[in-house]
């Protein structure tokens, strides 16, 4: 690797959102042309809660990616207090790989997520002995809990106990925000790993409100203060496999997003290596990138790593201002913005 040009494996998302339709049609490209794999989430309306719609939704979005493109979309079933165990060996079978743990009403469509995690004991020791992933959302929702405590508080109430019940569960805590998470991640055992988003890496909570409120920079969870992002860059760049790529792009049409009750979440799918390259890049910690992007999730997994490779190039280029997405427009996270770092392939 050379101080312009970087070449790297093919890196894998390990949280991705792509919704449905012309509006999945418009992003799973950007996706794929980077990345060799993508965990999907399932927060569709109605959610995607059986092996038999999760197979159906892998169909519509292989049907949207470009022609010679080698991506594999990777399928997650949304877990609900309702979910019977029966439905884990089903998914098994299909080629699901994970259940996601929404708790209810946290994020986007997450109305119908658990109420009560003890409702999904059996259900989970389902996924235990099958051997799927728990991909945990991981802030309580109780109102009296301030919207920035609210990850690590959920460390407490919910995943210490839950690591406790399920020692042979392998649970991947998803888009870490808080030197809390951070540290619980790094201590605990090998089968708990935790996804990191190049926006938290790179942007505190002065983001949302510097110059005006900013709703594009607004995501849930929410972006917290600089020793939260600090933690977060030392854990991606320290090297620990238990850390590892997850962009939690999640694109709403712009006058969504620019609404009174805005719609939480970054839309950098476009331009998602160019991101943690340059997080990556301004800790001194390039050389990390590759294990971070490519190696740990597909080895947390228990899946091969990719063949091939990718290239970025140090060349300064600019965002567009906004994208076609299906009937509506879609802002990228720093819109007209100037980044260091560009894909070439």
């Amino acid at each position: 690797m050379s101080s312009d040009a970087l070449t790297l494996t093919r890196p894998d998302d390990w949280h991705l959102h792509v919704r449905d339709g012309a509006a999945m049609a418009a992003v799973v490209p950007h996706t794929a042309r980077q990345f060799g794999r993508a965990i999907i989430m399932p927060n569709l309306r109605p959610p995607v809660t059986t092996a038999a719609q999760a197979l159906d939704y892998r169909a519509r979005i292989q049907a949207t990616v470009p022609a010679g493109v080698d991506f594999q979309p990777l399928m997650v079933l949304y877990l609900t207090d309702n979910t019977p165990p029966e439905e884990v060996a089903r998914a098994r079978a299909a080629g699901v790989v994970a259940f996601k743990l929404y708790p209810a009403g946290a994020t986007t469509n997450s109305d119908a997520g658990v109420t009560d995690i003890r409702k999904c004991y059996a259900t989970l020791e389902a996924m235990q002995r099958e051997g799927l992933l728990l991909l945990v959302h991981g802030e309580v929702t109780d109102p009296a809990v301030d919207v920035f405590d609210r990850e690590a508080v959920y460390i407490d109430q919910v995943l210490i106990p839950l690591r406790r019940d399920f020692p042979g569960l392998k649970i991947v805590f998803e888009h870490i925000t808080t030197k809390e998470a951070a540290e619980y991640v790094a201590a605990a055992d090998a089968l708990t790993g935790a996804t990191i988003t190049a926006h938290h890496l790179l942007y505190n909570r002065n983001a949302i409100f510097t110059g005006g409120l900013r709703p594009h920079y607004y995501c849930l969870p929410v972006l917290k203060r600089e020793l939260h992002r600090e933690a977060l860059v030392k854990a991606a760049t320290s090297g620990s496999p238990k850390f590892f790529l997850g962009t939690d792009s999640a694109p709403h049409p712009a006058h969504l997003k620019e609404h009174a009750a805005a719609c939480a979440g970054c839309y950098t799918a476009l331009h998602a290596m160019e991101l943690y390259a340059q997080a990556f890049d301004r800790a001194g910690a390039l050389d990390r990138l590759e294990g971070f992007a490519s190696f740990y999730g597909a080895d947390f997994y228990g899946l091969p790593r990719n063949a091939g490779t990718i290239t970025l190039k140090r060349e300064a280029w600019t965002l567009p201002e906004s994208l076609a997405f299906g009937d509506a427009q879609l802002k990228p996270l720093g819109a007209g913005e100037t980044l260091d770092w560009r894909f070439v392939g």
